[in-house]
């Protein structure tokens, strides 16, 4: 099949069964947004050989007309019910026909050559399965996601309790947000944010795809693991920035995004790391992610709303 960018010029040249890059975005009553990123993105597809797929979990805010009258050559995916981030996503990379997949927020802004820089990033080190850029918040602020350790029981301790905060510098305590490390650094990480990950095809075929089991968080972190597990580097690459219209953290959140988050983190102890540990601590680890989710849930309704 040949695909169309939107420069209108073909992007698979006879006997190529493969293209450059496969980008992956999930969308949910974001339309303007939806809207900014695909734009942010044609400067890079007009160079490499790539296509776009959007899949959009029942939006009710137009985003699916938007798609089809402003950007007819997206391939687009309109579930009639909110599937989740990870099953989404799954739905086009099983279709995907890039030799690296770029999942993708729809609440990110890429400056000319992301896409093109990210890729030569990983062609010049081919035992790197995972990269990600700088994220950078609204206010300018580094999105402290973007590069991570794994929540091991240690490294969760550290930053539940405090730890992390009053010894920002210090390596041990400030293992999960790497807030040791200078933000321009980079650096191998356990893990880069779903919100712009890029992964080799044969990533994907060899760990598989988003495990589904998570609904709304941890997805990324899953999958980095298993990345890392089967060999491949997880790289931090900050000499791209992008741009990502996070929610501020000023704002109040849903109650369902804080409990799927903390859902999440129970899902990913007991995939990870119960194993290793005997019965009574893993009970007190599940206590303490449940007690922690409960203050959030009450410091959250005393926030502003969203």
């Amino acid at each position: 099949m040949v695909l169309t960018g939107p420069n209108g010029v073909s992007e698979v040249e006879a006997g190529t069964d493969r293209l450059d890059v496969s980008v992956v975005i999930v969308n949910y009553n974001v339309r303007d947004l939806l809207r900014e990123c695909l734009r942010s993105l044609e400067h890079d597809l007009g160079v490499l050989r790539g296509e776009v797929w959007v899949v959009d979990n029942a939006s009710g805010d137009g985003s699916v007309e938007m798609v089809r009258s402003e950007f007819p050559w997206v391939r687009l995916l309109a579930n009639e019910r909110n599937r989740g981030y990870g099953a989404a996503n799954n739905q086009a990379i099983r279709e995907a026909a890039g030799r690296y997949v770029l999942v993708l927020n729809p609440d990110t802004k890429l400056p000319p050559g992301a896409i093109v820089d990210t890729i030569a990033e990983m062609e010049a080190s081919p035992d790197i399965g995972a990269l990600g850029p700088k994220l950078v918040l609204v206010d300018g602020t580094l999105d402290k996601a973007c590069r991570r350790s794994f929540p091991s029981p240690m490294v969760a301790f550290y930053r539940l309790f405090g730890l992390a905060k009053l010894f920002p510098n210090n390596p041990r305590f400030a293992r999960y947000n790497l807030s040791n490390v200078d933000e321009d650094t980079a650096i191998d990480v356990d893990s880069v944010v779903g919100a712009f990950m890029l992964v080799r095809r044969e990533v994907v075929e060899r760990v598989g795809m988003f495990d589904e089991a998570f609904r709304l968080y941890g997805e990324d972190l899953d999958w980095a693991y298993r990345i890392k597990a089967a060999g491949w580097r997880v790289r931090y690459h900050p000499a791209v920035v992008v741009l990502h219209y996070k929610r501020r953290s000023t704002s109040q959140r849903s109650v369902y995004s804080i409990r799927a988050f903390y859902e999440a983190m129970h899902i990913f102890y007991d995939k990870h790391y119960a194993q290793q540990y005997p019965r009574p601590f893993n009970w007190l680890i599940h206590t303490g992610i449940s007690a922690y989710e409960a203050v959030v849930l009450l410091r959250n309704r005393f926030k502003p709303r969203a």
